[in-house]
Protein backbone atom coordinates (compact mmCIF):
# COMPACT_ATOMS: atom_id res chain seq x y z
CA UNK A 1 0.00 0.00 0.00
CA UNK A 2 1.36 3.55 -1.12
CA UNK A 3 0.94 6.80 0.88
CA UNK A 4 0.38 10.32 -0.55
CA UNK A 5 2.58 12.63 1.71
CA UNK A 6 1.48 16.01 2.17
CA UNK A 7 -1.40 16.37 0.00
CA UNK A 8 -2.63 19.34 -1.65
CA UNK A 9 -5.88 21.06 -1.54
CA UNK A 10 -6.17 19.67 -5.41
CA UNK A 11 -5.67 16.21 -4.43
CA UNK A 12 -9.42 16.16 -2.62
CA UNK A 13 -7.51 16.34 1.06
CA UNK A 14 -7.04 19.62 2.55
CA UNK A 15 -4.10 20.68 4.72
CA UNK A 16 -5.41 19.43 8.85
CA UNK A 17 -8.12 17.22 7.13
CA UNK A 18 -6.66 13.86 9.13
CA UNK A 19 -6.04 15.69 12.05
CA UNK A 20 -9.59 17.12 12.24
CA UNK A 21 -11.21 13.77 11.49
CA UNK A 22 -9.13 11.54 14.08
CA UNK A 23 -10.17 14.20 16.40
CA UNK A 24 -14.05 14.00 15.16
CA UNK A 25 -13.63 10.08 15.66
CA UNK A 26 -12.56 10.82 19.20
CA UNK A 27 -15.71 12.81 19.86
CA UNK A 28 -18.16 10.65 18.31
CA UNK A 29 -16.56 7.54 20.05
CA UNK A 30 -15.11 8.30 23.19
CA UNK A 31 -15.75 5.15 24.65
CA UNK A 32 -14.72 2.83 22.33
CA UNK A 33 -12.00 5.13 21.73
CA UNK A 34 -10.77 4.81 25.45
CA UNK A 35 -11.00 0.96 25.66
CA UNK A 36 -9.29 0.58 22.05
CA UNK A 37 -6.51 2.85 23.46
CA UNK A 38 -6.20 1.51 26.95
CA UNK A 39 -5.77 -2.30 25.06
CA UNK A 40 -3.58 -1.17 22.35
CA UNK A 41 -1.03 0.63 24.58
CA UNK A 42 -0.95 -1.66 27.49
CA UNK A 43 -0.58 -4.64 25.70
CA UNK A 44 2.02 -3.34 23.58
CA UNK A 45 4.30 -1.83 26.56
CA UNK A 46 3.59 -5.51 28.28
CA UNK A 47 5.18 -7.56 24.96
CA UNK A 48 9.02 -7.12 26.37
CA UNK A 49 7.66 -8.75 29.86
CA UNK A 50 5.57 -11.17 28.23
CA UNK A 51 8.30 -12.93 25.69
CA UNK A 52 11.01 -12.71 28.48
CA UNK A 53 11.69 -15.56 31.07
CA UNK A 54 9.36 -13.89 33.24
CA UNK A 55 6.80 -15.24 30.90
CA UNK A 56 6.99 -17.30 27.73
CA UNK A 57 10.67 -17.22 27.61
CA UNK A 58 11.26 -16.46 24.11
CA UNK A 59 12.89 -13.38 24.62
CA UNK A 60 16.22 -14.47 26.74
CA UNK A 61 15.45 -11.43 29.27
CA UNK A 62 14.86 -11.60 32.67
CA UNK A 63 13.67 -8.67 34.06
CA UNK A 64 15.67 -7.33 37.33
CA UNK A 65 14.51 -7.09 41.19
CA UNK A 66 13.10 -10.10 41.32
CA UNK A 67 8.71 -10.58 41.61
CA UNK A 68 8.39 -6.91 43.03
CA UNK A 69 11.08 -5.11 41.04
CA UNK A 70 10.42 -7.18 37.98
CA UNK A 71 6.44 -6.27 38.04
CA UNK A 72 7.88 -2.40 38.95
CA UNK A 73 9.77 -1.87 35.29
CA UNK A 74 8.27 -4.65 33.41
CA UNK A 75 4.30 -4.04 34.44
CA UNK A 76 4.13 -0.60 35.65
CA UNK A 77 5.15 1.07 32.30
CA UNK A 78 2.55 -0.33 30.47
CA UNK A 79 -0.66 0.01 33.15
CA UNK A 80 0.47 3.67 33.07
CA UNK A 81 0.54 4.16 29.19
CA UNK A 82 -2.72 2.36 28.88
CA UNK A 83 -5.66 4.06 31.23
CA UNK A 84 -4.74 6.99 32.51
CA UNK A 85 -2.79 8.10 29.62
CA UNK A 86 -5.55 7.13 26.97
CA UNK A 87 -8.26 9.05 28.77
CA UNK A 88 -5.84 11.83 29.59
CA UNK A 89 -5.38 12.04 25.43
CA UNK A 90 -8.93 11.54 24.99
CA UNK A 91 -10.16 14.34 27.40
CA UNK A 92 -7.73 16.81 26.09
CA UNK A 93 -8.60 16.31 22.95
CA UNK A 94 -12.32 16.11 22.58
CA UNK A 95 -12.75 18.37 25.55
CA UNK A 96 -10.45 20.67 26.43
CA UNK A 97 -9.30 22.31 29.26
CA UNK A 98 -13.13 21.83 30.78
CA UNK A 99 -12.95 18.36 30.32
CA UNK A 100 -9.71 18.52 32.19
CA UNK A 101 -10.58 20.22 35.37
CA UNK A 102 -13.58 17.67 36.02
CA UNK A 103 -11.14 14.78 35.65
CA UNK A 104 -8.82 17.09 37.94
CA UNK A 105 -12.01 17.20 40.65
CA UNK A 106 -12.40 14.04 40.60
CA UNK A 107 -8.86 13.01 41.07
CA UNK A 108 -8.47 15.59 43.78
CA UNK A 109 -12.03 14.49 45.75
CA UNK A 110 -10.72 14.22 48.99
CA UNK A 111 -13.63 15.65 50.65
CA UNK A 112 -15.88 12.55 51.50
CA UNK A 113 -16.48 12.57 55.64
CA UNK A 114 -13.60 11.19 57.13
CA UNK A 115 -15.70 8.03 58.37
CA UNK A 116 -14.98 6.58 54.67
CA UNK A 117 -11.72 6.44 54.97
CA UNK A 118 -11.64 4.80 58.55
CA UNK A 119 -14.90 2.09 56.66
CA UNK A 120 -12.50 1.24 53.96
CA UNK A 121 -9.48 1.07 55.36
CA UNK A 122 -10.68 -1.40 58.03
CA UNK A 123 -13.72 -2.92 56.40
CA UNK A 124 -11.78 -4.53 53.18
CA UNK A 125 -9.27 -6.41 55.18
CA UNK A 126 -11.76 -7.48 57.92
CA UNK A 127 -14.02 -8.62 54.78
CA UNK A 128 -11.12 -10.61 53.09
CA UNK A 129 -10.34 -12.08 56.20
CA UNK A 130 -14.23 -13.49 56.76
CA UNK A 131 -14.08 -14.83 53.35
CA UNK A 132 -10.27 -16.21 54.03
CA UNK A 133 -12.05 -17.57 57.46
CA UNK A 134 -15.05 -19.08 55.09
CA UNK A 135 -12.83 -20.73 52.55
CA UNK A 136 -10.36 -22.44 54.10
CA UNK A 137 -12.05 -22.75 57.67
CA UNK A 138 -8.69 -21.80 59.48
CA UNK A 139 -8.53 -18.89 62.21
CA UNK A 140 -7.04 -16.04 61.87
CA UNK A 141 -3.11 -15.04 63.28
CA UNK A 142 -2.18 -11.70 64.56
CA UNK A 143 0.13 -10.24 62.71
CA UNK A 144 3.27 -9.72 63.54
CA UNK A 145 4.64 -5.93 64.22
CA UNK A 146 6.65 -5.67 61.17
CA UNK A 147 3.71 -6.25 59.16
CA UNK A 148 1.64 -3.47 60.66
CA UNK A 149 4.32 -1.12 60.57
CA UNK A 150 4.62 -1.95 56.46
CA UNK A 151 0.56 -1.98 55.64
CA UNK A 152 0.46 1.89 55.52
CA UNK A 153 4.10 1.76 53.06
CA UNK A 154 2.48 -0.58 51.00
CA UNK A 155 -0.98 1.09 50.67
CA UNK A 156 1.05 4.40 49.91
CA UNK A 157 2.96 2.03 47.27
CA UNK A 158 -0.23 1.00 45.91
CA UNK A 159 -2.04 4.09 45.72
CA UNK A 160 0.71 5.32 43.71
CA UNK A 161 1.47 2.56 41.60
CA UNK A 162 -1.53 0.52 41.20
CA UNK A 163 -4.26 3.09 41.84
CA UNK A 164 -2.74 5.89 39.82
CA UNK A 165 -2.28 3.47 36.82
CA UNK A 166 -5.66 1.92 36.57
CA UNK A 167 -8.14 4.21 38.20
CA UNK A 168 -8.20 7.32 36.46
CA UNK A 169 -8.99 5.59 33.18
CA UNK A 170 -11.61 2.51 34.31
CA UNK A 171 -13.13 4.63 36.83
CA UNK A 172 -13.23 8.51 36.59
CA UNK A 173 -13.31 8.34 32.05
CA UNK A 174 -15.49 5.21 31.72
CA UNK A 175 -17.64 4.62 34.40
CA UNK A 176 -19.39 8.14 34.36
CA UNK A 177 -20.04 7.91 30.66
CA UNK A 178 -21.00 4.63 30.84
CA UNK A 179 -23.57 5.26 33.76
CA UNK A 180 -24.94 7.99 31.82
CA UNK A 181 -25.95 6.04 28.97
CA UNK A 182 -26.81 2.43 30.20
CA UNK A 183 -27.21 3.07 34.22
CA UNK A 184 -25.21 2.07 36.91
CA UNK A 185 -25.24 -2.19 36.71
CA UNK A 186 -25.18 -2.25 33.48
CA UNK A 187 -22.25 0.21 32.87
CA UNK A 188 -20.59 -2.14 35.62
CA UNK A 189 -21.22 -5.20 33.60
CA UNK A 190 -19.34 -3.43 30.40
CA UNK A 191 -16.66 -1.90 32.49
CA UNK A 192 -15.82 -5.04 34.54
CA UNK A 193 -15.33 -7.50 32.07
CA UNK A 194 -13.05 -4.98 29.81
CA UNK A 195 -11.40 -4.27 32.59
CA UNK A 196 -11.01 -7.96 33.96
CA UNK A 197 -9.53 -8.58 30.53
CA UNK A 198 -7.40 -5.86 29.96
CA UNK A 199 -4.90 -7.58 32.58
CA UNK A 200 -5.00 -11.35 30.53
CA UNK A 201 -1.52 -10.70 28.98
CA UNK A 202 -0.29 -10.66 32.18
CA UNK A 203 -1.73 -14.44 33.23
CA UNK A 204 1.08 -15.19 30.75
CA UNK A 205 3.62 -14.32 33.29
CA UNK A 206 5.10 -14.31 36.87
CA UNK A 207 2.57 -11.70 37.73
CA UNK A 208 -0.75 -13.89 37.02
CA UNK A 209 1.76 -17.38 38.05
CA UNK A 210 2.89 -18.19 34.37
CA UNK A 211 1.51 -19.86 31.68
CA UNK A 212 1.79 -23.31 33.40
CA UNK A 213 -0.92 -22.38 35.53
CA UNK A 214 -4.95 -23.15 35.00
CA UNK A 215 -7.26 -21.57 32.46
CA UNK A 216 -9.44 -21.21 35.71
CA UNK A 217 -7.23 -18.89 36.89
CA UNK A 218 -7.64 -16.13 34.90
CA UNK A 219 -11.30 -17.38 34.55
CA UNK A 220 -11.60 -16.56 38.04
CA UNK A 221 -10.35 -13.60 38.15
CA UNK A 222 -12.71 -12.43 35.54
CA UNK A 223 -15.71 -13.65 37.36
CA UNK A 224 -14.19 -11.49 40.80
CA UNK A 225 -13.09 -8.35 39.03
CA UNK A 226 -16.83 -7.88 37.73
CA UNK A 227 -18.03 -8.76 40.95
CA UNK A 228 -15.98 -5.89 42.46
CA UNK A 229 -16.57 -3.78 40.17
CA UNK A 230 -20.29 -3.35 41.75
CA UNK A 231 -18.75 -2.12 44.94
CA UNK A 232 -16.30 0.17 43.14
CA UNK A 233 -19.37 1.43 41.60
CA UNK A 234 -21.35 2.15 44.44
CA UNK A 235 -18.20 3.82 46.56
CA UNK A 236 -17.74 6.40 43.17
CA UNK A 237 -21.67 7.36 43.56
CA UNK A 238 -22.02 7.51 46.97
CA UNK A 239 -18.91 9.35 47.57
CA UNK A 240 -19.60 11.98 45.16
CA UNK A 241 -17.43 10.98 42.83
CA UNK A 242 -14.30 10.92 44.91
CA UNK A 243 -11.34 9.04 43.14
CA UNK A 244 -9.47 8.66 46.17
CA UNK A 245 -11.41 6.80 47.87
CA UNK A 246 -11.76 4.83 45.10
CA UNK A 247 -8.45 4.16 44.41
CA UNK A 248 -8.11 3.38 47.97
CA UNK A 249 -11.08 0.51 47.86
CA UNK A 250 -8.82 -0.61 45.09
CA UNK A 251 -5.35 -1.09 46.56
CA UNK A 252 -6.60 -2.07 49.93
CA UNK A 253 -7.61 -5.20 48.58
CA UNK A 254 -3.93 -5.46 46.81
CA UNK A 255 -2.17 -4.52 49.65
CA UNK A 256 -4.01 -6.87 52.38
CA UNK A 257 -3.04 -9.81 50.30
CA UNK A 258 0.10 -8.62 49.08
CA UNK A 259 1.45 -7.41 52.64
CA UNK A 260 -0.74 -8.81 55.33
CA UNK A 261 -2.12 -12.42 54.10
CA UNK A 262 0.39 -15.12 54.38
CA UNK A 263 1.06 -13.66 57.64
CA UNK A 264 -2.39 -13.36 59.45
CA UNK A 265 -3.19 -17.29 57.48
CA UNK A 266 0.47 -18.95 57.62
CA UNK A 267 -0.58 -22.04 56.65
CA UNK A 268 -3.28 -21.71 54.33
CA UNK A 269 -2.64 -22.38 50.66
CA UNK A 270 -1.58 -19.17 48.63
CA UNK A 271 -4.47 -19.96 46.09
CA UNK A 272 -6.97 -19.36 49.12
CA UNK A 273 -6.15 -15.62 49.06
CA UNK A 274 -8.07 -15.44 45.42
CA UNK A 275 -11.10 -17.89 46.22
CA UNK A 276 -11.15 -15.62 49.18
CA UNK A 277 -11.29 -12.65 46.74
CA UNK A 278 -13.81 -13.67 44.68
CA UNK A 279 -15.92 -14.64 47.47
CA UNK A 280 -15.96 -11.82 49.43
CA UNK A 281 -16.96 -9.83 46.09
CA UNK A 282 -19.50 -11.79 45.17
CA UNK A 283 -21.19 -11.50 48.21
CA UNK A 284 -20.73 -7.54 48.61
CA UNK A 285 -22.40 -7.14 45.15
CA UNK A 286 -25.01 -9.19 45.53
CA UNK A 287 -25.65 -6.88 48.83
CA UNK A 288 -25.00 -3.35 47.34
CA UNK A 289 -27.72 -4.61 44.18
CA UNK A 290 -30.54 -6.08 46.16
CA UNK A 291 -30.29 -3.03 48.95
CA UNK A 292 -29.62 -0.03 46.21
CA UNK A 293 -32.46 -1.51 43.98
CA UNK A 294 -29.86 -1.42 41.51
CA UNK A 295 -29.47 1.96 41.61
CA UNK A 296 -25.60 1.97 43.17
CA UNK A 297 -25.40 4.77 45.34
CA UNK A 298 -26.92 6.94 41.97
CA UNK A 299 -30.10 8.88 43.04
CA UNK A 300 -33.24 7.55 41.14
Amino acid sequence: MTMRTHPTPSQGQAPGTAHSGARSALGRYPLTSFFVLAYTLSWLAWTPYVLSRNGLGIWDFTFPGGQLGSQLTGVLPGAYLGPICSALLIITRTEGRAGLRVWRKRMTNFRAPWLWYVLVVLSVPAALTLATVAVSGESPAMPSTVVLVALLPGLLLQMVTTGLAEEPGWREFAMPRMQHRYGPVNATLIVGPLWGAWHLPLFLTEWGGGPADSVLVPVEFLVTVVAFSFVMTWVFNRTHESMPLVMLVHTSVNNFISVAWSDVFPSVDADDAAHAFLLGSVVAAVILVATTRGRLGTTP
